[in-house]
């Protein structure tokens, strides 16, 4: 995966310049977020920099979480898809600007999985009942992970990438029962026997 996008397919630009605009992108997200009625931080009035319960009050309100790992993925699948489709198209899009169109999709996903139709859609469809969207700063932290993932496939062996997906599809699978892959299907095609398996962790 290492330099599958060229750095020389546009002209350069300073570093600095897409940094302010990934801190635009990221603002613009945070800013509507919390219009939308998001917390900023955890009800609870505390940030923790790691909690390690699945389904309580506290998931999705800090800095890190289980499903962080997820956002990490995220990252990972961007790059892949950045990779596939501007090799087909014949042009090679520049790192920086692919990371802001990740930036931007991955903002996106922020606001919708916040928006009233895709929490209620979890309350009905996955053991997490009581779950009442993130806190924007969990939103920017996932975001931020998404980046970190999206980093990491840039300069790691496309091989090592994959395992480490894996390793962590499966790190999560065993200790909270749910994972990026199973959450997908529980929103997409929900069933019974995953949800009461997960509802027994």
């Amino acid at each position: 995966m290492p330099h599958a996008l060229s750095a020389t397919a546009a002209p350069a630009r300073s570093p600095w310049l897409y940094a302010l605009f990934g801190v635009l992108i990221v603002a613009a997200i945070a800013c509507a977020l919390a219009a939308m009625g998001r917390s900023l931080i955890c009800p609870c009035g505390t940030i923790e920099l790691w909690h390690g319960a699945a389904n309580d009050s506290g998931t999705s309100q800090h800095l890190s979480d289980w499903y962080s790992l997820s956002h990490l993925i995220h990252g990972f699948l961007f790059y892949g898809a950045a990779v596939l489709v501007f090799r087909r198209l014949g042009r090679p899009l520049p790192f920086a600007q692919a990371l802001l169109v990740a930036l931007a999709f991955e903002g996106f996903w922020e606001l919708l999985e916040n928006s009233p139709l895709i929490i209620d859609r979890y309350r009905e469809t996955t053991v997490s009942d009581s779950y009442i969207g993130d806190s924007v700063l969990n939103s920017v932290s996932d975001i931020g992970f998404m980046a970190l993932g999206f980093f990491l496939a840039r300069v790691s062996p496309t091989a090592l990438v994959v395992t480490a997906a894996i390793a962590m599809e499966l790190l999560a699978l065993a200790v909270i029962r749910d994972n990026l892959t199973l959450n997908v299907l529980m929103i997409v095609h929900p069933s019974d026997a995953i949800k009461a398996w997960q509802a027994a962790r």
